[in-house]
């Protein structure tokens, strides 16, 4: 249990000695059931079976963290491998979400914002990547169009000193003039030059570079910002990646093992080895304990059990008997006084009609009386 509790904290703390502690005295208090003898071993199966059961559970928790303390060095180093390729893959997944409008490709996929790969940044040059890719273009070709209209110019001019270059004589005279194909020439060269504006074509072009490269040094300098911006924010995200992660708890480790285990034979077959040895020492006593033959300890346990049955049984009619008697005499007490109040009542009875008829007998007297009185006076 120490080294459980220390493993879900991460760390070692005074904390954990306390579930320890009580952990100790729980299965203190259950190993002492399992191992205790019981007086009739004709109905032993059930309480074996239950204790068997509880024993395997208890040896099974107690295996897990024996176990991750032996192959604690292995299953550390699986955790933080597994870290690290977590931080990595972040670490590459902010870099794709987040592209460098400099490469071209500005748009982040979109799986991007559900898993909350992109990041926030004050500003961006994809704006004024999007405007010098315009006038680069606009430059590329009007930088054609003043090459192609220099070429055509060129061959024109050139075409012009050739022919103008010739002189024939005028019949019937020393005099020489120019060829009709000289003056044609010109002709055209004066109309292209007309119709092409070649100066204003070539000022506007300087004005597209001056603007380009003038541009192109902000570019720069707002890359370079969003650049080192991207890699604070970044550094910033992998930095509270790796503070959530925190210690390593007893998920990870397990997570870890299962997974180390899955990966290799033998280390499966060690691990569960191991597990299973925990659970057997575990459960030996009792299977020891319930295997064996009943021992002296056992008879007599037996005997006072008995004996103990039939003191309890005993002293149960002994108490049925006494509440029995109790209730017989109060029962009796209850039929006497029931009787005597009869006879009270009786007698009360009895008294009231003498007490009447001594009234009547009374009454009857003075009335003769005051009637022979009544006869003698007349």
């Amino acid at each position: 249990m120490w080294n459980f509790v220390n493993e879900a904290l991460g760390r070692a703390s005074i904390v954990a000695l306390v579930p320890a502690v009580l952990w100790a005295v729980f299965v203190l208090l259950l190993d002492r059931w399992m191992i205790a003898p019981q007086a009739q071993s004709r109905r032993r199966v059930a309480p074996v079976l239950l204790r068997l059961t509880v024993s395997l559970l208890i040896g099974a928790v107690v295996a897990e963290p024996l176990v991750l303390r032996v192959f604690q060095t292995a299953i550390e180093q699986n955790v933080e491998q597994g870290r690290q390729q977590a931080l990595d893959h972040l670490r590459s997944e902010l870099l794709r979400c987040n592209p460098d409008p400099s490469q071209g490709n500005v748009s982040a996929p979109s799986e991007c914002a559900p898993g909350g790969y992109l990041l926030s940044f004050a500003a961006t040059p994809s704006g004024q990547q999007g405007e010098l890719s315009t006038l680069r273009s606009q430059a590329a070709v009007l930088q054609r169009q003043v090459t192609q209209e220099q070429d055509r110019l060129s061959s024109i001019d050139d075409q012009v000193r050739s022919e103008c270059a010739k002189q024939i004589p005028i019949a019937g005279t020393r005099l020489w003039q120019r060829s009709s194909e000289c003056l044609r020439l010109r002709i055209v060269a004066d109309d292209y030059r007309a119709t092409h504006d070649i100066t204003a074509d070539a000022s506007q072009l300087t004005t597209l570079n001056n603007r380009i490269s003038t541009l192109s040094g902000s570019l720069a300098s707002s890359q370079s910002s969003f650049t080192i911006s991207r890699s604070r924010l970044i550094s910033q995200r992998m930095a509270e990646a790796a503070s959530a992660q925190g210690p390593i708890g007893a998920l990870e480790r397990m997570s870890a093992l299962d997974s180390l285990a899955n990966g290799n034979a033998v280390l499966f077959i060690g691990v569960w080895l191991i597990r299973l040895l925990f659970v057997v020492i575990d459960v030996l006593p009792v299977l020891v304990k319930f295997l064996s033959g009943a021992t002296s300890y056992d008879r007599l346990l037996t005997e006072r059990s008995h004996s103990a049955i039939r003191i309890d049984v005993e002293h149960t009619r002994t108490e049925e008997r006494k509440a029995m008697a109790r209730e017989e005499i109060e029962r009796a007490e209850t039929e006497q006084w029931v009787r005597h109040r009869k006879a009270e009542l009786d007698a009360s009875r009895r008294e009231h009609i003498a007490a009447m008829n001594i009234r009547v007998t009374r009454a009857v007297n003075e009335l003769e009386a005051e009637l022979t009185r009544v006869g003698s006076g007349g």
